[in-house]
């Protein structure tokens, strides 16, 4: 689980390519990144977790949403599923981020993290989608099960890093994917540009395969603007949102994770908290944000509603106002406006 060059070489189940500055010919790491703690460190946290409890269901008030089939023009819409899975719809495109309709963050179907909330827009009514992105192969963004729903509902096209290609053809053998390296690029519906960008993060799907496939944020370009999606990050000293902000100039919305952060001795490296989420808001020259990653399953030892509480107290802190950083519960959706 570190994020250097420090585990044994393994053959690499999931890509096989040329060496780079995030990849050693086995396994990616975070540039000049932080040391992510390993197993010893997570038994003893588990050992010694001092966990918040969390209701086993919340009432969704927003829930469930009925999309529309599109928006277009100047229109920016994002409704929350829950954690991660965003619907965005902008320039007559329907794109979803992370999707998760299963009960657990799991690999298996009863053990592990249970969604406390159901999903804010039922499957069977989502509008066609087009494009499916996928920033990394935890859990919590990765589920086969839905995507498999989703294939078979939409056929879309699935965008991902290095190496996630390899897991969704185990299930999905047909499916349109197109892979990803950090400063790679496509295009999809309604003239809508993918960039694939550095975050700091790892992956793994067990404990033999840890950082075999990479992790991504996301930069799309549209005509309605620039939208920067982030799944899971550190703040790593803001680095990445600074390289974005010189890259890309500014943004019309960020999506940024704003959960699963304690206790920062070991979450530091890999979940930004609140705080550092405000702080990546003001540094990656973003106009609006949507808040995610929080309230849904509960994967760390914060209780449910810190999250916005402390979101809520940053964002006063740095003086910027809460309609420009919406974190957004299931079924609940945000027109972004053109300007701040």
């Amino acid at each position: 689980m570190t994020s250097g060059r420090t585990m044994p070489r393994r053959k690499n189940r999931y890509y096989d390519g040329p060496k780079s500055d995030h990849f050693d010919g086995a396994r990616f790491f975070n540039p000049e990144g932080m040391s992510l703690p390993g197993f010893r460190e997570m038994l003893k946290w588990q050992m010694e977790s001092n966990r918040a409890k969390w209701p086993k269901s919340v009432a969704c008030p927003f829930a469930p949403a009925r999309p529309a089939p599109e928006v277009s023009g100047n229109e920016l819409r994002v409704t929350m599923i829950g954690h991660a899975s965003l619907l965005i719809q902008v320039a007559g495109a329907n794109i979803l981020t992370d999707p998760i309709f299963d009960e657990r963050a799991s690999p298996f179907r009863s053990v592990g993290p249970k969604r406390v909330c159901p999903p804010g827009v039922l499957i069977e009514d989502l509008p066609k989608i087009d494009t499916i992105l996928v920033t990394h192969n935890h859990y919590d963004h990765l589920s086969l099960d839905t995507l498999e729903m989703l294939h078979e509902a939409h056929r879309p096209r699935f965008i991902t890093p290095l190496g996630n290609d390899t897991i969704i053809r185990s299930r999905l053998s047909d499916a349109d994917i197109t892979v990803l390296d950090w400063g790679g690029q496509a295009m999809t519906a309604g003239g809508v540009g993918v960039i694939a960008e550095p975050c700091h993060h790892w992956s793994a799907r067990g404990i033999a395969d840890r950082r075999m496939a990479l992790w991504a944020a996301f930069v799309l370009e549209t005509p309605a603007g620039r939208i920067y999606h982030i799944g899971d990050t550190g703040f790593h000293e803001g680095r990445n949102y600074r390289a974005a902000a010189e890259k890309y100039g500014s943004f019309r919305l960020a999506n940024l994770p704003i959960g699963a952060y304690e206790p920062r001795s070991f979450m530091r490296g890999e979940h930004q908290d609140p705080v550092e989420a405000v702080e990546g808001f003001r540094l990656c020259n973003t106009a609006y944000a949507v808040g995610h990653h929080f309230g849904t399953f509960q994967l760390t030892d914060e209780g449910r509603d810190a999250p916005v509480e402390t979101l809520k107290s940053a964002l006063a802190d740095a003086g910027i106002g809460e309609d420009r950083f919406r974190p957004l519960e299931p079924g609940e959706a945000f027109d972004v406006p053109a300007e701040p």
